[in-house]
């Protein structure tokens, strides 16, 4: 069967990130004997005219629809995404009758509400690749699903997360665009943070895939796309039973050193293994840091504390890897006392930047959305779709969003909003930069000054 799969994600902001999903799921259709066709929306500039020319041009018997995010979780600038798909959906409805299968990451937070809004005939819940396949099997025998949504009561095993079917074209528009190529590692996170729906996604527990197949990618990225930065987009790079190790000893055995990026949790990392990633390219690090003070790293459900953050931060600088820290606040147990401590707390945070989000946007089923249920701010009606952000009770946001303006007021590496310097990383990218670029925002080191002489000494 002749399959086309939508990459339908519009975001571009901080960085341009290639569409994993739909060329995951490409895979393991062709490993399956479909021919399958992929289009990215932000790669074609949005157009919805180029999405009908492709459907006229290779007649898909079945067409696949990948949404990755609901909207940017930015309460003071929120975008919501989910519009575009509703168009895309729609103009494909218009010129076609074959089946509209929704899926990816943004679709499965809430898919029930999701498929009754934009129109399309079905929606696969969690991980598309053996869903999608017996899904196509069975509409080339004419055989359709009773329910709209399709849920497997499995996950795959790590052996059976297939390798990534890279677009050729695809890829070329996203190196372009900052020159960052993704690879995944593993899947499910065993953590238990309030507000993440990773868990609900992937599974509570981590599924490895094969350390040399994990690298292979990595080599076809260099060697047929001529990738020059790769982003590992796990939830966790830096797993607790410490398996990432292997695939940076892979890397190294094959003398790989190229740039590269990750999320980490600031805890269980050792020197040795640092210097290990930097051997292999590491450039940069995103941590995961999500709450500035002892108490609200605890209600957010987080095993580590601040001080832990603040000595990961000085491990990678030791090592010369920037950082990047990820902070949120109005979350449970927030108090005006918190707030002013953890702005100290992230100021204190030397050779880094640090982005800052006000308030928390609740995903259903996850723990902060029953403590919005308890505290009367979303009622059990409420699909979520549209966006609510919790922010804690006895916090007014007018206060929060001022004392955090004032807060960071002229502190370069301090960013808030955190949309604050996208148009600026967007320019560099076109300018030929590469990579995530808010390290370009770490303060440099100073050097002493110079002893003045005068004349006559």
């Amino acid at each position: 069967m002749k399959i086309l799969l939508i990459g339908a994600n519009v975001a571009s902001t901080p960085y341009y990130v290639y569409p994993l999903g739909i060329a995951m799921v490409a895979s393991a259709l062709k490993n399956a004997g479909h021919t399958v066709r992929q289009i990215d929306f932000l790669q074609n500039n949005m157009s919805l005219e180029s999405i009908e020319n492709e459907i006229r041009s290779f007649s898909p018997g079945l067409i696949g629809v990948s949404m990755r995010n609901i909207d940017n979780v930015n309460l003071l600038n929120e975008q919501r995404y989910i519009d575009a798909v509703e168009a895309i959906v729609s103009r494909v409805r218009r010129i076609t009758d074959v089946p509209i299968v929704m899926g990816g990451s943004g679709f499965s937070i809430m898919p029930e509400a999701i498929l009754n809004k934009i129109g399309a005939n079905y929606g696969i819940v969690g991980e598309g690749e053996s869903l999608m396949v017996q899904f196509a099997d069975d509409v080339e025998k004419g055989i359709y699903p009773e329910n709209r949504c399709i849920r497997s009561p499995n996950f795959l095993n790590g052996k059976e997360i297939p390798s990534t079917c890279y677009d050729l074209d695809i890829m070329q528009f996203y190196l372009k665009s900052g020159n960052i190529a993704s690879v995944q590692t593993k899947r499910g996170c065993n953590h238990k943070c309030i507000y993440c729906s990773y868990p609900l996604l992937e599974g509570s527990a981590v599924r490895l895939r094969n350390p040399a197949s994990v690298v292979n990618d990595i080599e076809a990225l260099i060697n047929d796309h001529k990738a020059g930065y790769i982003f590992f987009t796990d939830s966790v790079f830096n797993d607790d039973d410490e398996a990432y190790i292997e695939v940076v000893q892979e890397m190294k055995k094959r003398n790989i050193n190229i740039p590269w990026t990750a999320f980490f949790k600031p805890e269980r990392l050792k020197d040795e293994y640092v210097a290990l990633m930097k051997e292999t390219g590491l450039k940069a690090v995103e941590i995961g840091a999500d709450a500035s003070t002892d108490t609200t790293l605890k209600r957010l459900g987080k095993s580590f504390r601040f001080e832990d953050i603040a000595d990961c931060n000085d491990l990678f600088a030791r090592h010369q890897v920037a950082t990047a820290h990820f902070y949120m606040f109005g979350c449970p147990g927030e108090t005006k006392d918190t707030v002013m401590e953890g702005l100290e707390n992230i100021k204190s945070l030397k050779k880094t930047v640090s982005f800052v989000f006000m308030g928390i946007r609740i995903l259903p089923n996850t723990i902060l959305h029953r403590i919005a249920l308890d505290e009367g701010l979303v009622s059990n009606d409420n699909t979520l779709l549209e966006s609510v952000y919790y922010i804690a009770p006895g916090i007014e946001k007018d206060w929060l969003e001022k004392t955090l303006t004032d807060g960071f007021k002229g502190v370069r590496n301090c960013v808030f909003p955190p949309d604050a310097m996208d148009g600026s990383l967007q320019f560099l990218h076109k300018l030929g930069y590469s990579g995530s670029l808010w390290d370009m925002l770490v303060p440099a080191e100073k050097k002493p000054r110079k002893k003045r002489v005068h004349a006559g000494e």
